[in-house]
């Protein structure tokens, strides 16, 4: 039973009352999420694998963290979360915010880019460059054009009539699934600044653009739970109709319940990240400390030299 189905296939579905069980066992077998997962996986390996046998160190913590991002990816297009995707708008909601939240910051924290310019051959590792310092990757990484399509473009789902369309068509319900995990790339790459892109900006004003996010979350998120118009129309409404109609929760309930995930959710990882964002931060600015000091270290010896011809600094009086 696979996630992207048409809204016609739907009034036709017989899926137990969604619990917590349901969600790990309600697998379905999706070439993009598979494809995607299994490439991801392995040219990333690959990589690691190529440091190690040349001597190099990759830190294992980003190894964890993109097998992290792809295992959240695959989770959010092929579990129970993508069965119930076009059946409940609170499922879809968690899948939404895996997708573009926790995948593209787990992702991002991997530094795939890095891995790559250290073990891509020749040719590749210029085409790599060249698409990096290009116009449209310069474009793409400017962080007030990246927030504006982060925070916006929930609104544009939800309120234009893509999220309709969303539930009538395969194709754009997997299109919806790429531009959540691009998007939130889009935002998150450059302010982990981990990877060497364009748009990379000082920590402080990464810190501002996370905290500018959380109130949007929220806003949507009460927005959708205030409504008086059901999102997706009568598609919702329409599954009461069929074998699922005695577990269905009330269409309005479950897109308050939807809202309320949206701006618990939104908020919960937006602090998560204002943290690493701050532990980054902290460490960032010791060890400029520790250059600083090794710099005027350095220069203290060569005024030393210059005036004694003596490098040896002074002993200290409690020595």
């Amino acid at each position: 039973m696979g996630p992207l189905v048409v809204a016609a296939s739907d009034a036709a579905l017989d899926l137990p009352a969604f619990d917590l069980g349901v969600v790990f066992s309600e697998w379905g077998l999706v070439p993009m999420s598979v494809i995607v997962t299994v490439w991801g996986i392995g040219l990333y390996a690959l990589g690691v694998v190529a440091m190690r046998r040349r001597g190099d160190r990759w830190p294992v913590g980003r190894s964890i963290a993109w097998g992290v991002g792809m295992a959240a990816f695959y989770f959010a297009t092929s579990s129970g979360l993508a069965a119930y995707d076009t059946v409940l708008l609170s499922a879809h909601m968690v899948q939404h915010m895996v997708l573009s939240m926790v995948v593209p910051l787990s992702l991002a924290l991997g530094a795939p880019v890095t891995l790559a310019l250290r073990t891509l051959p020749g040719t590749p590792r210029k085409w790599l460059l060249v698409l990096l310092h290009s116009r449209l990757a310069k474009v793409l990484g400017f962080p007030p054009l990246a927030f504006a399509l982060y925070v916006l473009s929930p609104w544009a789902l939800y309120f234009t009539g893509w999220y309709d369309a969303s539930l009538d068509s395969t194709y754009v319900h997997e299109m919806m699934h790429v531009h959540l995990v691009a998007v939130g790339a889009l935002f998150f790459w450059p302010i982990v600044g981990v990877d060497p892109l364009p748009g990379r900006v000082a920590h402080p004003f990464r810190v501002l653009l996370t905290v500018m996010t959380l109130p949007f979350h929220a806003f949507l998120g009460v927005t959708i739970m205030g409504q008086s118009t059901l999102l997706g129309g009568d598609h919702y409404p329409s599954l009461h109709d069929g074998p699922m109609g005695s577990w269905l929760p009330d269409p309005f309930d479950d897109q308050n319940l939807a809202g309320g995930i949206l701006w618990g959710a939104g908020d919960l990882v937006g602090v998560v990240f204002f943290v690493v964002l701050f532990i980054q931060w902290v460490k960032s600015s010791m060890k400029e400390a520790e250059r600083e000091d090794r710099r005027l270290d350095r220069l203290e010896r060569q005024q030393r030299l210059a005036a004694t011809g003596d490098p040896t600094p002074p002993r200290r009086a409690s020595e």
